[in-house]
């Protein structure tokens, strides 16, 4: 905007000049986010803005009841808007100071989403047999989000194991066991924030800067994990598993 406005006088030269002042102040206070955001989207992640938490457990779409507060897109066209372009997140992130981002799956990556313990154990013993893991991020609303290479697109068709007969972003709590986010789903990014007053986030374990593994190496061990610690939890059985179309 600065640069629409730059060297004009009145209103405009002001709103410049105020921009000019606070960008300082914001890259300040912004503790890596462009950082972390660019290093995703390096690493190939598309990504594309999401809203942010409102106040107390509410969520910035303003929407009542929103069943997903913080974690959803805010377009509604966000698969064709997802980009790893530097410039565009580069606005993006300045331009919208509080949102999170989401990633969308099933284009480069998908992502093996699963409880925390669950997703602790498989990972110690994944690593400890020598297997590559890849990027890792944890989430404080108890999930472990494995980010793997992508089989979304593969050239048999019937080998295609779209996120709409999982289940939805918004359905985690039907789904308590593993879920496969691939074509059609997305999930936040780290840095991200959760909604509540305790300082909740979506982080990095492991940073985009590892290789993305064949999600298939990881599967076996994930839901292995899965089983266990979910068959342990009052009312819950299994785990929950991706469908072929």
């Amino acid at each position: 905007m600065s640069a629409q406005f730059g060297g004009r006088t009145g209103r405009q030269g002001k709103l410049s000049q105020w921009l000019r002042g606070r960008r300082p102040k914001e890259a300040a206070g912004d503790d890596g986010r462009q950082a972390l955001l660019l290093a995703a989207a390096a690493a190939g992640l598309p990504l594309a803005p999401a809203a942010h938490p409102g106040t107390g457990y509410g969520c910035s779409c303003d929407r009542v009841g929103c069943p997903t507060p913080a974690r959803h897109p805010v377009s509604f066209a966000w698969q064709t808007q997802s980009t790893t372009d530097r410039g565009q997140i580069e606005r993006w992130a300045r331009h919208q100071p509080q949102a999170n981002f989401i990633t969308a799956t099933g284009m480069v990556h998908d992502v093996l989403d699963v409880p925390l313990e669950a997703g602790r154990e498989a990972m110690e013993r994944l690593l400890a047999a020598g297997i590559e893991v890849g990027p890792v991020a944890e989430s404080d609303d108890g999930r472990l989000l494995f980010f793997t290479s992508t089989r979304g697109t593969p050239e048999d068709e019937d080998e295609w194991w779209p996120c709409e007969l999982d289940c939805h972003p918004e359905t985690m709590d039907e789904h308590p066991g593993l879920r496969w986010h691939c074509r059609g789903s997305y999930v936040l990014v780290p840095p991200a924030r959760l909604p509540g007053d305790d300082g909740r986030a979506v982080r990095w374990v492991r940073g985009p800067e590892h290789p993305l593994p064949d999600p298939l190496s990881l599967l076996e061990a994930l839901t292995d994990a899965c089983a266990r610690h979910v068959g342990e939890e009052p009312g819950h059985v299994g785990s929950a598993w991706p469908m072929r179309h």
